[in-house]
């Protein structure tokens, strides 16, 4: 119990951090976390991230289904549980509406340029899932032609989703994809973008093994190919 704790603890606290930096407004977004291999950890629906409390936390099973909690689940659980299921170094996920990079899926563009180092290493490139209905399984059928390969994924007309091996790291993600959006805004009012090379990416690459260990496999061609714009 005292896991289980800890978590909703951290849930309550990194929902407060999406609220008061803006990434979510009024009762959207959710987080969840992957207690073991038969349950997960998740926010209700229609609470605000900015006000939850550890006890506003319900847990579900691998199909969804409400095991503990006075609330009900979160609509978008299908999402949270594809990328469970697909991933299973993932613990953590964070879905979000930060506004530079919700507005660039928006528009219909993805955040595939190598444009700061940062980025490159962290994340690799941020793909773009095309629109697919809140709250039903559509949704998270857009997601998954993406989610092996990538730690982080734009989704047309809606938000961002990230995830990893902790709360924390899911969260610093989000805060990544936000921040290269706001980076990448100004380029493109600036009229220009000068992307790293290829032997620049590779280089960065043998720094990402010195200092944080080898990237997965999964995840190389995140780093090594863009994505298309759109899933077809």
């Amino acid at each position: 119990m005292s896991g289980e704790r800890t978590h909703r603890e951290e849930i309550v606290r990194y929902g407060r951090m999406l609220h008061e930096r803006g990434f979510v407004a009024a009762m959207d977004g959710n987080l969840s976390v992957r207690l073991n291999d038969e349950r997960i950890l998740v926010t209700p629906t229609c609470v605000s991230k900015g006000m939850m409390q550890p006890k506003d936390m319900v847990i579900v099973d691998q199909q969804g289904k409400l095991v503990a909690g006075r609330r009900n689940v979160t609509s978008e659980i299908d999402m949270h549980l594809l990328i469970y299921r697909m991933r299973k170094d993932v613990r953590a996920i964070v879905h979000a509406h930060p506004p530079t990079a919700t507005g660039f899926a928006a528009a219909g563009m993805a955040l595939t340029e190598p444009l700061v180092c940062e980025v490159v290493m962290g994340l690799g490139c941020i793909p773009l899932a095309r629109y697919g209905t809140p709250g039903t399984s559509e949704l998270a059928k857009t997601l998954e032609p993406y989610v092996a390969n990538y730690d982080a994924i734009l989704m047309s007309n809606h938000g961002v989703v990230t995830y990893g091996d902790t709360l924390e790291h899911a969260y610093m993600k989000m805060e990544t994809v936000e921040h290269f959006a706001q980076i990448a805004l100004v380029t493109h009012l600036l009229g220009k973008q000068q992307p790293l090379s290829g032997v620049d990416i590779e280089k960065l690459m043998l720094a990402r093994t010195k200092y944080f260990g080898k990237m997965p496999a999964s995840l190389m061609p995140a780093v090594i190919a863009r994505p298309p714009e759109k899933a077809s």
